[in-house]
Formats: structure tokens, C-alpha cells, sequence
């Protein structure tokens, strides 16, 4: 099970990757900070169970960036304007 889970998150990261190269997606956007954030943070988690140290480091660092995109992204959010 451990592996199908791996693939899912290999595969969120390597979709907002891939669409941002072809630039299909704004590096900036929601979706690709959200794809990069979710896998991340799966293969994080599984690199911590298995204690595999230098791929924990990658993916959560990884993770942490997308996260304060995020965050970023909403605190600068402008309001909607309303008539």
C-alpha cells in the first residue's frame, strides 16, 4: 500500500512540474502550489516512517515552500470588489 501511496504523491508533484514547464500552470497558482504542497507533504511522511533522512529533508523542505506560497498566496490575496 505504502507504494501506491508514493506514486500518488510522486505523481501530484511531477503533474504541477511537468504543467508548469509547459506552462499549462502558473508556477504561482493555487493548483500547482497545492499539487507541490500534497505530495510533498505524502512523501514526507512516508520518508519519516521509513527514516530515509535525505529524502525526508528534500520533500520537506519541499513542502514547507509550497506551504508559505500558500500562505502567501491568501494573506495577499486582494478582496473581491462588490457594486
Amino acid at each position: 500500500m505504502d507504494q501506491v501511496i508514493q506514486v500518488v504523491g510522486a505523481l501530484l508533484l511531477l503533474s504541477g512540474f511537468a504543467a508548469t514547464q509547459f506552462r499549462w500552470l502558473d508556477p504561482r497558482s493555487y493548483l500547482n502550489l497545492v499539487l507541490n504542497f500534497s505530495g510533498s507533504l505524502i512523501l514526507a511522511i512516508l520518508a519519516a516512517e521509513e527514516r530515509q533522512w535525505g529524502f525526508l529533508l528534500l520533500e520537506g523542505v519541499w513542502s514547507l515552500v509550497s506551504l508559505s506560497g500558500l500562505i502567501r498566496k491568501v494573506i495577499d490575496r486582494e478582496p473581491a470588489v462588490t457594486h
